[in-house]
């Protein structure tokens, strides 16, 4: 908390957000809400897209394809973020802005719009994995760019509760995608949306990529960097300080491993991957999974403000540390509980019927395969007078 030379608080601190702060905060979160929005409905829609695009294949290997080209979005992002960082240390957020939301939204639309593997045969699934490549690089470049922009209009001592605005983005674009889903689902029913009514949502896309265009249009460059720019005090060579010079890599690795690794584990292990174990583990229908996940994203993002601002007052490292505790304690007591309630049967199962697997070290080895297969040639030897049928690799 600021003070003055007086030991007043800083005035900033406790006044009110101005017009063209809230405009800051509007235009950078709803932008970043559509990337997501177009980001994530690849993965609420992964069962459909396996059977789409990875036909080929058996049913499980195809949605484990799937996923991995979901995957391919996560791997590109830092790379993104690098790119599209030093685009925007260069020449500015507000035209980096524009770059990542047209290569985000159009890629987007090309995947409704994208023949599947019926039609194209393997060029299908291949195109796609590079729509699913060029969604990350734009969203890393996105993310990180709208939480400068916000930051570098935050006063003093408000920088957590401003830039909570963007933190919200993801939970809300995941929120808009499954509302999306849904009101198709339900518009046109279950078999038409399966056979082509998952493009939809994809499709409709483009209008959001048009409003996101209109709105960044509107923004005005950062004064932090407008100041930068004035002063000749921008970086020549933006990679190179952070990445060449020890003094900040350090700083980079910390933040990437011991910051931002667990977050992103807390982030998708709450809220998407809650949506895949609904659906695909604990066999939820669609429409059920969807509606209770958007319940739990309409009570959640509330509190991404609320810690932001609290984060103003007692720092971040508590914020962090918490929030991960928490899960750390809570997470594997409520997916048990939730596989009691949503499918009592199969936790039935699980206690009385366990799964367990014997190897020998020297017999057994991973295959390399993504699909756990039995290896009928290859026997493990026997234990303890039983004799087990197979070696598998998983």
């Amino acid at each position: 908390m600021a003070m003055n030379p007086n030991g007043a608080v800083g005035a900033a601190e406790h006044a009110p957000m101005t017009n063209e702060e809230k405009k800051v905060i509007f235009a950078s979160s709803l932008g970043t809400v559509f990337e997501w929005y177009d980001f994530y409905l690849y993965g609420s829609l992964a069962a459909i897209i396996a059977k789409q695009f990875f036909a080929g294949l058996d049913p499980s290997a195809a949605f484990i394809f799937a996923l991995l080209a979901f995957a391919a979005g996560f791997i590109v992002r830092p790379f993104g973020a690098i790119f599209f960082g030093r685009l925007g240390d260069m020449i500015g957020r507000k035209y980096t802005f524009l770059v990542t939301i047209l290569l985000m939204g159009m890629s987007t639309f090309i995947v409704g719009i994208l023949p599947n593997y019926a039609s194209i045969g393997v060029a299908a699934p291949v195109i796609l994995i590079v729509l699913r490549l060029l969604q990350g690089l734009a969203l890393g470049g996105e993310y990180g760019g709208a939480a400068t922009y916000v930051a570098e209009h935050a006063p003093h001592g408000r920088r957590g509760a401003y830039t909570a605005w963007i933190q919200t983005t993801a939970t809300l674009g995941l929120f808009l995608s499954l509302m999306v889903i849904l009101g198709t689902r339900t518009a046109i029913g279950e078999a038409e949306f399966a056979e082509w009514g998952w493009r939809v949502p994809f499709i409709v896309s483009i209008a959001l990529l048009g409003i996101s265009v209109w709105i960044r249009l509107q923004m005005n460059e950062s004064p932090a960097f407008q100041k930068m720019k004035a002063e000749g005090k921008t970086s020549k060579a933006p990679l190179a300080e952070s990445f060449g010079q020890w003094k900040n890599l350090k700083i980079v690795i910390l933040a990437l491993v011991g910051l931002v690794a667990g977050q992103a584990v807390v982030w998708y292990s709450g809220q998407f991957y809650a949506l895949f174990f609904l659906a695909n583990v604990l066999k939820v229908d669609g429409p059920t999974a969807n509606i209770l996940v958007a319940v739990s994203l309409i009570i959640g993002t509330p509190f991404f403000v609320v810690f932001g601002t609290l984060s103003d007052k007692i720092g971040r490292k508590p914020i962090i540390l918490a929030g991960m505790a928490l899960a750390v304690l809570t997470y594997f007591p409520l997916f048990e509980a939730l596989t009691n309630a949503a499918n009592p049967k199969l936790a039935a199962a699980q206690k009385s019927a366990q799964v367990s697997v014997t190897a020998a070290a020297g017999d057994c080895s991973f295959q390399g395969n993504p699909v756990a297969r039995e290896i009928p040639s290859h026997r493990c030897p026997p234990t303890g007078g039983r004799s087990w049928p197979s070696c598998r690799s998983w």
